[in-house]
């Protein structure tokens, strides 16, 4: 009798355990994970981009500006450590900085750019009508802003969000901007823990 009640309680502690195991994302879970538009635009370096290309990796999307004061190198800054802190889960994360200033944002200036946070970083720009479908497509605000008196001559006001796609392709997640650097690594390593099913 006592063997028996013994491993019942066993039984019992391990599915409570199992059930504590599941992971809860810090970031916001788009549900249910559809397929993530695709950004048909051109790298820094002047390849073709598609996200298809990527498959097997986690993609973390930024939109943002090379001449941006502040979000945008926050945000390029935390990408950074986030990559660091992954280690060699590193190599299976693409970083993309989608322009929403495609005049300025030239490839010569996306390629000083971007190496200066991660040199696997990559930089997208193309023609305007493939721009706005990305905006649209991914719920990114873009408004230009004229600077009277300033050399910049204008700026741009934009969302923050760093958005995060899996290896099949879905778009799973998006981070607020000002999401603690741990909570976006965590988000990301369970993403590489549990790949989606193909």
């Amino acid at each position: 009798m006592q063997r028996w009640l013994l491993r019942f309680v066993v039984l019992i502690a391990a599915l409570a355990l199992s059930g504590c195991g599941a992971y809860e994302f810090r970031g916001t879970v788009l549900e249910p994970p559809n397929p993530a538009p695709e950004l048909p635009l051109n790298d820094q370096f002047g390849n073709e981009f598609r996200l298809s290309n990527y498959r097997g990796k986690v993609v973390l999307a930024f939109f943002g500006f090379t001449h941006c004061p502040d979000i945008c190198p926050t945000a390029l800054g935390d990408l950074k450590r986030v990559m660091e802190k992954l280690g060699k889960d590193a190599e299976k994360v693409q970083v993309v900085f989608v322009s929403v200033d495609p005049e300025r944002d030239t490839p010569d200036l996306m390629q000083r750019y971007l190496a200066a946070f991660n040199p696997t970083f990559l930089g997208l720009n193309g023609d305007r009508a493939a721009l706005e479908k990305a905006y649209k497509d991914y719920g990114v605000t873009v408004i230009r802003r004229d600077l009277p008196g300033s050399g910049l001559g204008y700026t741009i006001d934009h969302s923050g969000y760093i958005y995060a796609i899996d290896q099949a392709g879905n778009w799973r997640l998006l981070w607020a901007h000002g999401t603690p650097v741990d909570d976006i690594v965590s988000d990301v390593q369970a993403l590489l823990r549990n790949p989606p099913r193909s």
